[in-house]
């Protein structure tokens, strides 16, 4: 049997996204010599929300919450009672389904921490899990932490527009041998691919016919591009699964991640788990944090469209400039990442993140962090300053050109 120590060495997780490259540039020389000599320095690991600022009086409604003081502060486990009622609307209208906020709704400490929650509330020792790949790397590490076995199934992104989502006769095989569960991201992170509607009504069918708990989770549902096919939610199918969990917050389009505010809805028993389990880790999201969900799905009229079309003109200049050196990229249906493909090197894929980032000041994660077998790939939070990620996309490509064989 491994020890803790083990364990939680192979999850991998001891620095936060550009942690080390934040480090570097506070206590070392590397990153300081790698800006002056390559521009600006420019972090893909995650979003700016310096370049793209929370949503406006985000900050006027958590000092509304603070100056609330114990009620805010103390709020019910699942969220405080008046808030999740409005939420609860907005996500009833917006997903097509209703949601009852007092049975079906529970405000988290991120969506990362709704995503421990729901598979804490549904994986034990020995619970098969279906988990795509490339999908969000903490999917398959929470599964591993939890004793659940991860079973893989590949993702249809890029060329096949048709099948985009899990792939079918891989999910379907996974459920005969015993999978239980379903945990999968749409848009997918890192690929930003939306799953086709026709793959997300055979995706509720096979999971009525094979009673699979499903975990969907979709971060980024609101930042959808111009010209991309209408985005379907699972949980609105006519086929749902009886036991479903949805996933979303307002830290990435609404650039609310300092808050660390989530929101997780769906199958009332499953909640009703996540609550308890809510009420160990971390007794409730923060109090006061919780009143900027005031400002979610209420933002200044065209407030929305503005940032999405800032991020779909970022997306299209990177399009061109990676994929007019050779660096196959799908187009992303919504969200903000990019997957590029990178050409056969002469040095590792964490020799050539190392050199990104000591050599051209530049930060992205490697695509091993999404799936095992993608050591040619990185994954780009393209959420940055126009220019500079422009810049910055010129200087990864000088770099692999410089380490290709």
């Amino acid at each position: 049997m491994k020890s803790l120590d083990q364990i939680f060495r192979e999850l991998g997780t001891d620095n936060a996204p550009g942690q080390e490259v934040r480090q570097s540039v506070q206590h070392g020389e590397d990153q300081k010599k790698g800006a002056t000599l390559a521009g600006v320095p420019v972090d893909f690991s995650h979003g700016d929300v310096d370049a793209h600022p929370p949503t406006p009086s985000a900050l006027q409604a958590w000092n509304q919450g603070f100056e609330r003081g114990a009620a805010q502060a103390y709020t019910e486990y699942r969220g405080l009672d008046t808030l999740r009622q409005r939420v609860s609307q907005d996500l009833g209208t917006f997903t097509g389904a209703p949601v009852d906020y007092n049975s079906e709704l529970i405000i988290t400490p991120g969506t990362q921490g709704a995503l421990f929650l729901a598979l804490g509330a549904i994986v034990t020792h020995g619970t098969k899990v279906a988990v795509i790949e490339p999908d969000y790397f903490a999917n398959r590490k929470l599964v591993t932490f939890f004793g659940g076995t991860v079973m893989h199934v590949p993702l249809n992104y890029g060329d096949d527009e048709v099948n985009r989502g899990p792939d079918l006769g891989a999910l379907e095989k996974a459920f005969r041998d015993g999978a239980g569960v379903l945990i999968f991201s749409t848009p997918n992170n890192p690929t930003g691919t939306v799953t086709a509607a026709h793959v997300i009504a055979q995706i509720a069918t096979l999971a009525q016919t094979y009673d699979v708990t499903v975990v969907v989770d979709q971060l980024y549902s609101r930042m959808q591009y111009a010209g991309e096919d209408s985005y379907t939610h699972l949980r609105a199918d006519q086929n749902a699964p009886k036991n479903i969990i949805t996933i979303l917050g307002p830290s990435k389009t609404e650039s609310l991640s300092g808050f660390r505010l989530g929101v997780a809805f769906g199958t009332a028993a499953l909640v009703d788990r996540m609550e308890k389990l809510q009420a160990l880790v971390s007794l409730r999201a923060a109090g006061y944090n919780q009143a900027a969900l005031e400002t979610w799905f209420r933002e200044p009229e065209g407030w929305l469209q503005d940032r999405v079309a800032a991020h779909q003109a970022i997306r299209d200049d990177l399009l061109s400039i990676f994929n007019g050196a050779g660096l196959r990229t799908a187009r992303p249906n919504a969200g903000s990442y990019l997957y590029p493909r990178l050409p056969d090197l002469t040095i590792s894929l964490t020799d050539f993140v190392r050199f990104l980032r000591e050599q051209a000041a530049v930060i992205v994660t490697p695509g091993t962090e999404f799936a095992r077998q993608d050591t040619n790939r990185i994954r780009l939070n393209f959420s940055q300053d126009h220019q500079a990620s422009i810049a910055a996309a010129t200087r990864i490509i000088d770099l692999a050109k410089r380490y290709a064989k």
